[in-house]
């Protein structure tokens, strides 16, 4: 792969998820990470040695140094819309982690704040188009091994609600509408939309009561309406083991993918017999695959091609969250316009 000169970046938020983004950039070889900012004054100084960057305790300071063309912004979910529209507007272009934002109000301040400065928006979600899980799935769908494609059901859990303490943005309803299917069910849906297409309606129904710590829905139940007509369940649970998993029913057979272990089987309609599951062979993902969606925001930048994951492909997987949060409590189906 040819490349241009390298990216001069900054970013906010360095250690955790933003750790992993750090040995990201460094793996997709195309950007110089220059300035860092974090509210962690040892994390932030730990990174600043780790990368021989400068270190800026204040983001308003960070947008300021010189030479800097984007930002890659590693913090929680509630800050992201104020960072990204800030950057924008001093002339960065920004990579913005998923979920992409808190409410449909920021989404279209991030949408009014991108037409106005013309930057690319890049968002943290997987590089669906070079998944060989979901390619597998795309295929079954579009040459008709499964049939006409009746419904899914998809699971993303885990436990990591009952490890909230008292305070934590994650355990306020402003900040993680819908807890597990923010903090999980996005990916899903992301996924979702490049199998499906997008949601017209959401219907849901939301627990809070499992862990008292929190407010924040511990158990969310949604059915999904896609403009296709198909229907289908997306279940997030956020105080139960971990479990993630895509089922796809069709006329002429199922397909199961095991969506953390990548593994897959086809499950073949009979008649009138219980019919075996077979497993799938599915082939390991390219060594891009974990930065493919870095390397699109680069190419963006560099030489206008399409950008993927982007703003709107971010927007697609939390507009559904805050429909069924909105479905939950007001106990009826929420269209998407």
């Amino acid at each position: 792969m040819t490349r241009t000169r390298q990216l001069i970046v900054g970013m906010v938020g360095v250690a955790h998820f933003g750790a992993y983004r750090r040995q990201m950039l460094h793996a997709a070889g195309c950007f110089d990470l220059v300035a860092l900012c974090d509210r962690n004054p040892e994390a932030l100084a730990a990174a600043a040695r780790e990368e021989h960057a400068q270190p800026y305790p204040e983001f308003e300071a960070l947008l300021e140094h010189p030479g800097l063309e984007g930002l890659v912004i590693s913090t929680g979910a509630d800050t992201h819309a104020r960072f990204a529209m800030a950057a924008m507007r001093k002339g960065l272009h920004v990579f913005i982690e998923k979920p992409l934002c808190c409410s449909m109000a920021e989404a279209d301040a991030l949408r009014q704040t991108q037409r106005e400065t013309g930057r690319v928006v890049g968002v943290g979600h997987n590089h669906c188009l070079t998944d060989p899980l979901l390619n597998l799935a795309k295929q079954y769908i579009t040459e008709g091994r499964l049939g006409t494609l009746a419904a899914f059901e998809e699971n993303s859990s885990h436990s990591g609600g009952l490890e909230i303490k008292p305070g934590d943005w994650r355990g306020m309803p402003d900040r993680n509408p819908g807890g597990m299917l923010f903090q999980c069910g996005v990916h899903a849906l992301h996924a979702q939309a490049f199998l499906f297409g997008p949601v017209q309606a959401v219907q849901a129904m939301m627990r809070y009561d499992v862990n008292p710590v929190t407010q924040t829905a511990d158990v969310a139940n949604v059915l999904l309406q896609y403009k296709s007509g198909l229907i289908g369940t997306l279940n997030c649970y956020h105080v139960t083991a971990y479990c993630h998993e895509l089922r796809l029913f069709g006329t002429k057979g199922n397909l199961y993918l095991d969506t953390h272990r990548r593994l897959a089987w086809f499950q073949p309609r009979k008649r009138n017999e219980v019919e075996e599951r077979e497993p799938v062979p599915v082939p390991p993902p390219p060594r891009e695959y974990a930065y493919a969606n870095l390397l699109s925001w680069y190419h963006a930048i560099r030489s206008g091609s399409p950008v993927y994951p982007g703003l709107e492909d971010g927007i697609a997987a939390v507009q559904p969250v805050f429909a069924a949060e909105r479905a939950a409590r007001e106990k009826r189906e929420i269209p998407l316009v």
